[in-house]
Formats: structure tokens, sequence, C-alpha cells
């Protein structure tokens, strides 16, 4: 067991007791009292004058009760080495070989010859004869060396950045064969654990992970007063928590290339430049409105107003639905939002219940199924028309427009002897429609529009199938009876091998001639492509269910590439984190530096903590090099703003612009500051 340092207050009360109460052996076996009197060196103190209080508080030598023998050996040569009283009637004994006799003969109580008592050599470290009549120790369970366990899990809480209390020293006992440790193991591994880490390590299984500790022992066990740990005395401190870098920018995975310190820019901590274009073209298109002048169109329709054609033709086309039809994108009065609105024209409802199929429909939900919101018919155009409200999605084009329109994505090149559309585009296509006829079947339903015109394609490798639900509103008649829907939905997966074998030969006619289609499907692609088309295309493929058991390797390819897109943007995403709050932060600077007046003063901006605020804006934004020239250092402004923002307790010193004044202030005092100044200015809106 040992000895805790105590505080300067504990130290004096401790020598104060020595001086006024006798000495008594060390039996708790740890290690001697340490001489308080000694001096540095190692030499001996003198003893005190004459007038001055003696260890046991009277003028003169200490007197022996009548029970004590003249071999009582004095305290003096105990504490100062020689006892001046030795020749003037001390009656103690003063001569250390008979008291080294004594104490080898058993009658001493004291043994002067102990280390302890010699400052200048460091004391033994044993253990209290006494531990013999203790109760045997057997530990719960077999550990190693607890000081190398405690070793190795500060060596790997230093490596993982926590931050723990420093291991205390223990001591070994070579006649009793196991180890005194202080309690500060358990409490490192209890931190370790805190923070998601093993501390023991993977060689150690789970259940000596989680015993008890050998040498730990609750307060409700009984205590062995030989072989305890600090925990009785003194509180186990509380874990410390080290503070998160919030200053600091973190990228996820995955990441760029790799780029050599001088071939990184500004770029670097932002978005990328093609994700950030095709954001804001999205952006522009879905606020692009037509001039209420020049505009045909009602200007509004029910809830919705601002409405602008997105047909590219102006064309009537009623080769799907039977009657001609417009898509236009409308602002909704309720929500703000913009939507698609697909108007049929000439078109009379008859019953009022074939429209209430829209409320099954609003119910299938499918990332690849552009969602419907409500139907209902109107006059507004003219005639009498029926609209249906889906999702907009900005920039989109149909599968038609992609592969067969005036500029389509692949094109056919000169001597060319592979495929013209890549073979993992085509699975993703069959892949994503598969999955959308899944959730449509599921539910009873039928798409009835795997049609060219009618799949969006909303960005890369992404398609939509749009206008679900329109023919069971017009064309009611048709999915009367479960028969009938079974039927439907057997031609959705009819119309889907027949649409992918047209994608595969670039070619909206490649039924015309089928069987030479399927030939170049059979040399440019594989086996398991050309076998799944052919069985969609001829019908042999009697359930969707059926159909993705055959492609579900493919299925899982698409969703691995499905998942790394989601973390590339997730990767982009994280560098637009900080943005937030910086901007916070600068409107907060907006509304304090530079103020004209505030609260009748118009030197408010210019005194106390806003002064301070003044300065840390020219430190950041206000900078010059040796030569007086301006430094434009975006990653020192973004550093010094995401310091101030988490607060940190860095010190910068801000310099006047006369250069008379100089302050050495933290961020996490500006910081204080900002708060404080933008209190003041918005403490007369809450009133």
């Amino acid at each position: 067991m040992t000895e805790r340092p105590s505080t300067a207050t504990g130290s004096n009360r401790n020598f104060n007791q020595a001086l006024t109460s006798p000495l008594r052996p060390n039996t708790s076996g740890g290690p001697g009292i340490s001489v308080t009197g000694a001096s540095p060196t190692g030499s001996r103190t003198p003893p005190p004058n004459e007038n001055r209080r003696s260890i046991s508080g009277a003028s003169s030598s200490p007197r022996p009760k009548a029970k004590e023998s003249t071999n009582t050996f004095c305290r003096n040569i105990t504490i100062y080495g020689y006892c001046r009283y030795q020749d003037k009637g001390c009656a103690f004994n003063h001569d250390p070989h008979s008291q080294k006799q004594q104490s080898g003969s058993g009658r001493g109580k004291f043994n002067v010859d102990s280390p302890s008592f010699t400052p200048a050599t460091p004391p033994k470290k044993t253990i209290s004869p006494n531990v013999a009549d203790a109760a045997p120790f057997t530990p719960k369970h077999t550990t190693g060396n607890t000081l190398s366990r405690a070793n190795s899990a500060a060596s790997r809480a230093d490596v993982l950045g926590v931050a723990t209390p420093p291991v205390a020293p223990q001591f070994h006992d070579p006649n009793n064969g196991y180890s005194i440790s202080h309690a500060v193991d358990h409490q490192q591994n209890y931190q370790l654990q805190q923070h998601g880490f093993d501390p023991i390590g993977l060689a150690e299984n789970n259940a000596a992970t989680n015993a008890m500790n050998a040498y730990e022992f609750p307060v409700s066990q009984p205590v062995n007063p030989y072989a305890q740990t600090g925990d009785m005395f003194f509180p186990q401190t509380q874990s410390y928590t080290p503070l998160l870098p919030y200053h600091r920018y973190a990228p996820l995975a995955p990441f760029p290339q790799k780029l050599l310190p001088f071939q990184r820019n500004i770029h670097g901590f932002f978005m990328s430049d093609n994700l950030r274009e095709e954001l804001q073209r999205k952006a522009e298109i879905t606020l692009q409105s037509l001039p209420s002048v020049t505009s045909i169109l009602p200007p509004a329709v029910e809830e919705f107003h601002s409405l602008v054609p997105l047909d590219t033709s102006n064309q009537k086309n009623i080769n799907v639905f039977g009657y001609p039809s417009w898509a236009y994108k409308a602002f909704s009065n309720e929500d703000a939002n913009p939507y698609a609105l697909r108007r049929v024209e000439g078109f009379r409802l008859s019953n009022e219940a074939d429209i209430r199929i829209i409320q099954r429909w609003k119910k299938v939900l499918s990332a690849n199924i552009v969602t419907i919101h409500n139907a209902w018919t109107t006059t507004k155009f003219g005639d009498s028309s029926i609209i249906f409200v889906y999702d907009y999605h900005p920039l989109s084009k149909t599968l038609a427009e992609t592969h067969f329109g005036p500029s389509p994505r692949y094109t056919t090149p000169r001597h060319s002897v592979g495929p013209i559309v890549p073979e993992p585009v085509l699975w993703s296509y069959i892949v994503q429609i598969a999955s959308a006829l899944k959730v449509i079947h599921s539910a009873g339903l039928a798409a009835r529009v795997i049609e060219g015109s009618k799949i969006l394609v909303t960005s890369k490798m992404r398609i939509r199938l749009n206008c679900c639900g329109i023919l069971d509103v017009i064309h009611p008649d048709t999915i009367k009876t479960q028969d009938m829907v079974r039927e439907a939905q057997l031609e959705d997966l009819t119309q889907l091998g027949r649409l992918m074998l047209s994608v595969a030969c670039n070619t909206p006619t490649a039924l015309q001639n089928f069987q030479k289609s399927m030939d170049y499907i059979r040399r440019h692609y594989s086996m398991q492509l050309h076998d799944s088309i052919y069985l969609l295309a001829t019908g042999a493929t009697k359930s969707v269910e059926e159909f993705i058991k055959t492609i579900a390797n493919q299925a899982f390819q698409n969703f691995d590439s499905a998942l790394h897109y989601e973390d590339s943007l997730e990767s982009e995403l994280s560098r637009e984190l900080e943005n937030g709050r910086l901007v916070r932060l600068l409107c907060k600077f907006g509304f304090i530096n530079e103020r004209p007046e505030f609260d009748h003063d118009p030197r408010w901006s210019e005194t106390g903590d806003r002064y301070f605020l003044k300065l840390f804006r020219d430190y950041v934004f206000h900078s010059v090099d040796e030569n007086g020239q301006p430094v434009v250092d975006i990653a020192h402004v973004l550093s010094c703003l995401n310091k101030l923002d988490a607060g940190v307790d860095e010190r910068i010193m801000l310099v006047s612009r006369d250069s008379m004044n100089c302050f050495v202030v933290t961020y996490k005092e500006l910081k204080r500051q900002v708060e404080t100044c933008f209190q003041d200015l918005n403490k007369n809106n809450r009133r």
C-alpha cells in the first residue's frame, strides 16, 4: 500500500501531529515515515534552542513514566541523532548498540537503524508482518501482469487520442506472490469503454474482460486491510471527455485523387464544380416562370399558379392515353413547392367513382415511381380536362428522348464492333423498372405505361415510371376484374422486354424484325441479358417475382453501385457542412461591426467588447504581408472563423490600426464577446 501525496495543509497538519504525539512504529507495510525536520542534504538538524519548545512541549528532557524502564531508547537520538541532555540527567537509554540488541531479541518496539529514519536512503517498501494473520487471497480469475496491462492500455489510449489519467505505480510482494496497485487501471478501462474501445486487447476473451478486477474490493464486500486499493480513502475521479475539434474539417470517404500539398487549392473545401453546376441548373429551372402578358395559360388552376409548359413539342400525341396530354410545372399555394401537372385534354369524367382509384395510387411509394398526389377535372383551359398532380423533377428527360432523340446519349460510331449501349446501363434499367413493377403489382395494380415516352431519366442512371394511374381513370373498364388486372400485369412484363430490346439495339423499330434484333443482342451482350429480354418480350415470364429471381446477381451489383454513389454524395455534402455555421457567424459580425449608433451611443461599436471584435475583423480580413500587400488567404479566414465558432483556448494577438495598442485574447473570450454584443442588440426585440 502506498501513501498518496497530500496538500500543503495536510502536510502541516501531519507535521504538527508528529510534534505533539509520540512516534509509533510503521505497521502498515508501506514505506517508513520521512523525517520532516531533516535537511535536504541529509545532514543532522541541530536540536532546538533553550527558549524553544522541545518535542514533547516541555523545557527539559522528557521524563520517563514510572512503569517505563531505563532501557527505553531516547527519542532525541531517533529524531536528531543525539541528545543534548544525555549528560544532564536524561533517564533514557542513549546507547544505539543496546537498542539493536533489544530489537534483535524481540524486546524493542522501535528500530533506530531502520532505513525509514535515514533521509538520504530511499525507504524500502515492505509488507507488515501482520499480513500473515490476514485471510488468504484468492483471485477470481487468472490475469497477466497488471502493470503491463495498464501500460498497454495507456499506450493504446495515447494512440487513440483518449485523455486518461496516468497509471499509478504498483508494488510487488515477493513473499505473497501478488501485486498491489492503485485503482487507476480499472478507471482507465472504464474510460476507454465509454469511448467504444476495448482496453484489454483482442487476445483476451469477453469473459476475462467483463470479469471483476481481482484487486478491486467494493465497500459491500470484506476488505483485506493489507491488499486494498486507494478507492477506500480517495473518491474516484470523474471521467474526462475531451472536447471535439469543431474548428477542423473532417472529410469523408471516398476521397478525391491524392494530391501533393502544393497541388491542393481552395476548391477542396467545397462541393465539386460538376455537382454544384447540376444543382444550380435544377434550381434555376425550378424557379423559371413565364411573363403573364405573353402566357396564354390560365393564371391559376385550383391551388396551383405560375404554370410553365414542359413539353418540347406542341404536336398532339394520342398514342398512349387515347387523348392529347400536356405537362406543366406549377407552384402550390399551400406549401409553395413545385409540382408537375399532367393535363388530359378533352376528357369528360362519366363516373365519379372512377377517380377514387387515385387514393390507392397515392399509397404506392417507390424510389423508381413518380409519386401522384391528386386528380380533379377542370374547365380552366377552355375545355373539359382532367388534371393529375405528380412530383416535379427538374432537368428530366424521357427515356425515348435520351436514346432516340435528336441528341441521343449513345451514337453508333463508324466501324463499330462492340455494343452501342453498355450492358451495365441496360441492367440498371431492367433492375429499376422491375423494382417499380414489384411494388405496383404487390398493391394489386398495373403500371400500363411501360413506354419510352413515359419513363423519366431524372439523373445519372436514375429512372422513374411516370403517369401511373392515368389509364386506370381514363379507361376503367379494362381493370374491373382481377383477371383483367392480372392480364395488365403480364402486359407490363412484355412491354418491359420490348422496350429493352429497342434500347439495346438503339432504335425504336427493333420490334419490326424481332429475330434480327435478338441475333444482335446475342453477338454483343451476355447470354443472361439475351435470355432475360427474350423471355420478357415473348411473354414467357409469368410474374415479376419469378423474373427478379433470375436477375438477382445483377440486382446486387446495381445496389452496390447505388451505395457507392450515395457515399460520394455524402462526401460532397460533408464539404458544405461548416458553411451554415460560418454564415451565421458572419451575419452576427455584420450586425455588430461598424454600427453607426446603438442605444443613443454613436461610439458603441468602437468601445468595450466591440473594439476587440473590430480588431479581430482586421486580423482575419485585413491582414497584409511584409510588403504591405493584402493577404487574400481563404484558408486563414476559414481557420479563424471555425476556431471562433468553436471557442478554442488558442491565443492570438490583436493590434490596433495605429500600432499603439496590442491585446492578447483567446478565441473563447472573443466568442463570449460576440454572443454578449449580439444579445444586447437582440434584447429590444424580445420585449
